[in-house]
């Protein structure tokens, strides 16, 4: 099998640069973020009572939607807290659940709720997770000395009509939340004395503006071939027509709304505070997709906030600015562990040289980096991973363990030429007699990694892409070392082997070492010389390991 491999050296280099398009496609096509995706297990459901007490909350929603939703399956905690006019309630499943399903339990349980008070939004459910947090954030402010006195408190619905929108509209943007401000509400103040005089009651009001302010549908009409819809309009549409609104007629005596009480339009509670420098402005938190790729989409942002300036913001007196950016410790960290991981690729080709002295071997030897670090990218794509923090430190990791087989079968095809075979018979013995112990040390560093595949908690969702990146280089490197390299060695013409005069064929313990081998055995020598020599290696060997042990793990970790 190596025989045909090696002499087939024209395919296996077709098959590499194949594996390496498919890897720098995969590079491109991988979503990079901060940290890897965290399995969604918690659902928040969020329920408005406009302006009711927090025992009131509690009483009428928390405690009718608890006695449903303890019953769904597989909960694992329930955490329920009741706030003036709203009511939230935490749902939380073990690891392995599906979410989706999970939706659905949680929605028919809330069905099953009898009835809520009036006013009672219905429910929302949310998903969330820690990797799910918003990662760009924008201010909205007047422009410089705000000529138009705008109050940015009252721009709430404009932002959220006009800005918000099309923000979430952007590829990649889950949602896009809104804060600061207060929503436009039509404000109502009864004149108690007014009411009194006409012997009129809050309720009575209610009912009259609730059964009014609605269109009724009449049904439809034939008239000969047509059909004809009919509807009462009912609606208000302005503060003075809900002025007019008829509450009492006696006789020719009307008794309208604007008759016992004003009616303006206003704003809502302001409850929520933003300001930038002392000047009030509202905040704009922006979510991504589950997967997508930040980078890509704070490009495609930026460039649509740009547009909503230039064509929404400006011409109303306002400007927009970005406050908190996320991306940017993304590109600085993958930056680093980029750099992190060519300097590995620097000190191994040095170490590689100082033993093989040899620059053409040096190559052969690195050629193969390159071609697993792909590798480790395509792995992360076929397990629907991202590039982040965690996955390149585990494509640096891997960078010194690719190097491992390639060593080992270079060594034993430079055994096989020292003792003084050709160039193809020296690569072909050299790869038989190895290829085995390269195989049991790739699978059993594998499998090393391998559980952690299985775990299912926080930890294990993190640390599973260096497992994969590992897993991915490692496998890869080992069809390299036993293939291309071995093809390499048997085509390219190295320097000659160093054997000495009619000693072809003999072992290469007969053969003269290299003057930097025969200083580091000579060194392993005087320190195995005796028992006590051997006794202070591993003695000192464990204290400095225990020292470094305690010295450098954090304090909080004892």
């Amino acid at each position: 099998m190596f025989e045909a491999l090696l002499r087939r050296g024209t395919l296996l280099l077709v098959v590499t640069i194949i594996i390496c398009i498919f890897g720098v496609l995969a590079t491109l096509r991988v979503p990079v973020q901060m940290i890897p995706d965290l399995e969604v297990r918690t659902i928040s459901v969020r329920t408005s009572w406009p302006g009711a007490t927090p025992q009131d909350v509690e009483k009428e929603i928390l405690v009718e939607q608890e006695q449903y939703l303890r019953g769904i399956p597989n909960l694992r905690r329930m955490v329920s807290s009741a706030s003036t006019g709203s009511a939230s309630i935490e749902l939380e499943f073990p690891f392995g659940t599906d979410i989706n399903d999970a939706l659905v339990r949680v929605n028919n349980a809330l069905s099953q709720v009898p009835a809520y008070p009036e006013n009672v939004d219905e429910p929302r459910l949310l998903t969330s997770s820690f990797s799910y947090n918003p990662f760009l954030n924008f201010r909205v402010l007047p422009v410089e000395g705000n000529p138009r006195g705008l109050d940015m408190y009252a721009m709430r619905d404009f932002l959220d009509n006009h800005v918000r929108t099309r923000m979430e509209r952007v590829e990649g943007v889950s949602q896009v939340n809104l804060g600061g401000g207060a929503e436009r509400q039509v404000q109502i103040l009864v004149d108690a004395a007014a009411l009194a005089k006409r012997g009129l009651s809050l309720p009575a009001v209610r009912d009259a503006i609730r059964a009014r302010n609605r269109d009724v549908s009449g049904g439809d009409l034939d008239s000969g071939k047509r059909r004809y819809l009919l509807r009462t309009v009912g609606r208000f549409d302005t503060v003075a027509d809900l002025e007019g609104l008829i509450l009492v007629r006696e006789g020719d005596n009307i008794t309208r709304l604007g008759d016992v009480a004003e009616v303006r339009m206003g704003q809502a509670e302001l409850r929520a505070l933003s300001y930038f420098n002392g000047t009030p402005v509202m905040s704009l938190w922006v979510v991504r997709e589950t997967g997508a790729n930040v980078i890509a989409v704070r490009a495609a942002v930026v460039a649509e906030v740009e547009r909503i300036k230039r064509e929404v913001l400006e011409p109303a007196g306002m400007t927009m600015a970005l406050s908190n950016d996320d991306v940017v410790y993304v590109e600085d960290s993958v930056a680093n562990v980029w750099r992190n991981l060519g300097l590995g690729a620097v000190l191994a080709a040095g170490v590689m040289f100082f033993f093989l002295r040899s620059v053409p071997l040096t190559l052969v030897g690195l050629a193969g980096v390159p071609v697993c670090t792909i590798a480790a990218f395509l792995g992360l794509l076929l397990a629907g991973r991202t590039i982040n923090v965690i996955s390149l430190a585990g494509v640096a990791f891997a960078i010194g363990m690719t190097l491992d087989n390639t060593i080992v079968v270079l060594e034993a095809i430079e055994q096989e030429r020292r003792r003084g075979l050709a160039r193809f018979e020296a690569a072909l013995a050299g790869v038989k007699r190895v290829w085995t112990a390269v195989l049991a040390s790739t699978m059993t560093t594998v499998l090393v990694f391998v559980p952690v595949l299985f775990v299912e908690q926080e930890a294990g969702q993190i640390y599973s892409d260096i497992a994969i990146a590992i897993g991915a280089a490692i496998i890869l490197s080992m069809f390299v070392a036993v293939t291309l390299v071995p093809a390499a060695t048997a085509r390219l013409k190295f320097a000659p082997a160093a054997t000495l005069p009619g000693t072809a064929g003999k072992a290469d313990d007969d053969h003269a070492p290299a003057p930097g081998k025969a200083r580091i055995m000579a060194g392993v020598r005087v320190l195995l010389a005796t028992g006590r020599r051997r006794a202070v290696v591993v003695g000192g060997t464990v204290v400095l390991t225990v020292a470094a042990l305690i010295g450098l793990t954090p304090p909080k970790c004892w």
